[in-house]
């Protein structure tokens, strides 16, 4: 069995794009990515009960980065739907409390069921070393004292903790989702709206190089001569690119201490335009 995390990307990111520049209402938008990601997700699922893993790697690749990708992104659409078929009105006092509260709840329960978790500090310093017995199938411990959803999954396409991982992408989606609807004059939509939306621009780097860039930026005061604060920066190069940033301040963080150069992409950069500039002498 092989199933690549790029082209699982690449196709949802095709779709999204797809119905993005068709204009549709917000509701029948997600309502129909909410359909294409459960039938990717059900064509992976035979997929992998007919085929299988060829080795451990593969397995924990799969459970740790791919499914998690589909199944969360499916429980974001989803949620956005429901939603955006229950907001009372469409602007004004009402709709921005509306979404104050969801924000609200949003943040209480994923502090109460993912923060205080070690599995979630496990998961976001980017270890692996558990990784055996987190991410392959029948390695379940119910000696940790799992919540009782752990009873309620597929146990031949789940190995509980890619479940987790796809609640803190769908999670970190919504959360974004919201403050876009509750600051509507900082809504990335409404900042590019000059942007042509079947124009083919996506980012083909890691996160950490397009994370890395917006800060080298936000620092530099290069854009609105540092006026602009860096979450309103990163909504706008979410949008551009087409591509979610999953919580950037942790990223950040993560690269002030990290070894080597802490700002790899940077220095790349440097490398690939002096060697550019050198073709042409």
């Amino acid at each position: 069995m092989e199933i690549v995390l790029s082209k699982i990307l690449a196709q949802i990111q095709h779709r999204e794009d797809k119905l993005s520049s068709q204009m549709m209402p917000a509701a029948e938008e997600a309502y129909k990515m909410t359909l294409f990601l459960r039938e990717m997700l059900c064509n992976v699922k035979s997929q992998v009960l007919k085929t299988g893993f060829k080795d451990e790697q593969q397995e924990i690749e799969f459970f740790r980065n791919i499914k998690p990708q589909i199944l969360g992104k499916l429980i974001y659409y989803n949620k956005v739907f429901r939603i955006e078929t229950t907001c009372p009105v469409s602007t004004g006092k009402i709709h921005q409390n509306f979404y104050e509260n969801l924000l609200k709840n949003l943040k209480s329960k994923y502090k109460e069921s993912i923060w205080n978790e070690d599995f979630y500090r496990y998961y976001r310093a980017g270890r692996t070393d558990r990784d055996h017995t987190y991410f392959r199938l029948g390695q379940i411990n119910y000696h940790d004292g799992l919540k009782s959803g752990v009873f309620e999954i597929d146990l031949s396409f789940s190995t509980y903790y890619d479940n987790k991982i796809s609640y803190i992408i769908a999670n970190e989606l919504l959360y974004t989702y919201m403050l876009t609807k509750i600051n509507p004059g900082e809504n990335p939509d409404t900042i590019l709206q000059n942007v042509d939306a079947n124009k083919d621009i996506s980012w083909t780097n890691s996160q950490n190089a397009l994370i890395e860039l917006i800060y080298a930026l936000y620092a530099s005061n290069s854009i609105a001569y540092g006026k602009m604060g860096i979450r309103k920066l990163a909504l706008i190069f979410q949008v551009l690119f087409r591509t979610p940033l999953n919580n950037i301040h942790h990223s950040f963080h993560r690269m002030k201490t990290r070894a080597g150069s802490r700002t790899a992409f940077l220095d790349q950069l440097k490398i690939s335009l002096e060697e550019y500039m050198d073709k042409d002498i």
